[in-house]
């Protein structure tokens, strides 16, 4: 299968291209367009490419902010998507408040579930089953080759009717909210970052192996590589150089 995946020495590297490749996809979208949309993923490598993106000059008055998940918890909370993204971006670049859409992770699952997925129709102007197309999906990888909040055997995998739900993830005890997979496929533009020798397998099987999401969920919207773009270190790269 032919990827589009590029390699750098390190984390850091790799989430420097990443923050690079954001920034010209977001210029390109608003020749065309009065606003652009951007959804980003938590993570410790996230957190360089979101220091990078801080202090770029760019006008974010318009670009609207969402997240591909988020944990149960408050938005101060250390777990929080949001918390780490507000630290490190949305408060060094002085993203405009109004054009950020958080998930509400300190009301119950279900209800910050439908609150997100209305908030995003709002946004997109969408009307009765339509999905949102984001121009640019930012997206990791777990060790167990989990992506958004959809870990193997998740049935949301199935999902490609709504925007947005509440999951359990039994593996940490806890309520998450993640976008489904109709969205994550949906975008025009999806941007995987994954740093770390933990990495190199779940990759591997990724790229490798039969379609099979419900196994292996990072290969929502990557498999075929339409659209998608690996930004990898050596050490994950490691077994599909």
């Amino acid at each position: 299968m032919s990827v589009n995946s590029l390699i750098f020495a390190d984390a850091r590297a790799a989430s420097s291209a990443c923050a690079a490749r954001i920034l010209e996809l977001l210029a390109g979208a608003l020749e065309s367009q009065p606003f652009a949309t951007l959804a980003v993923s938590g993570g410790t490598t996230p957190a360089l490419m979101f220091a990078d993106m801080a202090k770029a000059r760019f006008d974010w008055s318009r670009v609207h902010l969402f997240w591909v998940d988020e944990r149960g918890v408050p938005p101060t909370d250390s777990q929080s998507n949001y918390k780490l993204t507000k630290e490190k971006f949305i408060d060094p670049a002085g993203f405009p408040s109004a054009n950020v859409h958080r998930v509400q992770g300190e009301l119950a699952a279900e209800t910050a579930a439908k609150l997100y997925s209305d908030e995003i129709r709002k946004v997109f102007g969408l009307t009765g089953t339509a999905l949102p197309r984001f121009d640019i999906v930012h997206r990791g990888m777990g060790p167990d080759a989990h992506t958004a909040s959809l870990f193997p055997g998740e049935p949301l995998i199935e999902d490609r009717t709504h925007i947005a739900a509440a999951v359990y993830v039994e593996k940490f005890q806890q309520w998450r909210v993640t976008l489904l997979p109709g969205v994550l496929e949906g975008a025009r533009n999806t941007l995987m970052l994954a740093a770390g020798a933990d990495k190199a397998e779940p990759l591997r099987a990724v790229l490798r192996e039969p379609y099979d999401p419900l196994r292996y969920p990072s290969q929502l919207a990557t498999y075929n590589g339409s659209g998608v773009t690996w930004f990898l270190d050596k050490a994950a790269a490691r077994l599909v150089e």
